[in-house]
């Protein structure tokens, strides 16, 4: 099974995939409902976390592939698909705001390392976008120099962001 083969099947079952993203906030909400003050405690903190990495991960994935679709394969915006493209960051941000009003979201396990992962995946992305935007005749302008201090300093923050995605 292919990527596109994963995504075809989306496209003609997308009802499995809507259930899952409209459950996300509406988990979020019961849980906040539920647990009340008692949101940074055990075991609220980690189901939290858990609807985080549910949400997240889904969402960043789709702004990677719209970052992706409309830099480098010149996807029209009105070519996406809502199932896989637009509801998995809805339902991100929807989820996000339902748990930042329950509790703080830097008390959450695992949230930092979430945005080290944004981070990494933003740089690279930015890097890719660079070196495809720049041809040889570009980079001949360039010094040895400020090439090198543009790769160091993209380096650094790649690796500022893997800090912060695998600390603790």
């Amino acid at each position: 099974m292919t990527l596109r083969d994963g995504f075809d099947y989306a496209q003609t079952n997308p009802a499995w995939f809507i259930f899952f993203f409209v459950m996300l906030p509406v988990v979020a909400l019961l849980v906040g409902w539920i647990s009340k003050e008692e949101g940074i405690n055990s075991p609220w903190c980690e189901i939290y976390g858990a609807l985080i990495y549910l949400a997240c991960v889904p969402g960043i994935f789709a702004v990677t592939l719209d970052i992706y679709l409309f830099l480098f394969e010149r996807q029209s915006i009105f070519d996406s698909n809502l199932v896989l493209q637009v509801l998995p960051i809805i339902s991100m941000v929807v989820t996000l705001q339902i748990i930042k009003h329950n509790v703080s979201l830097d008390l959450i396990p695992g949230f930092k390392k979430l945005s080290g992962l944004v981070m990494i995946i933003f740089f690279t992305i930015s890097i890719m976008w660079i070196i495809d935007r720049t041809h040889i005749y570009a980079i001949a302008f360039l010094s040895f120099q400020a090439v090198l201090v543009i790769f160091v300093v993209l380096f650094l923050v790649v690796r500022y962001g893997w800090y912060l995605m695998v600390s603790k």
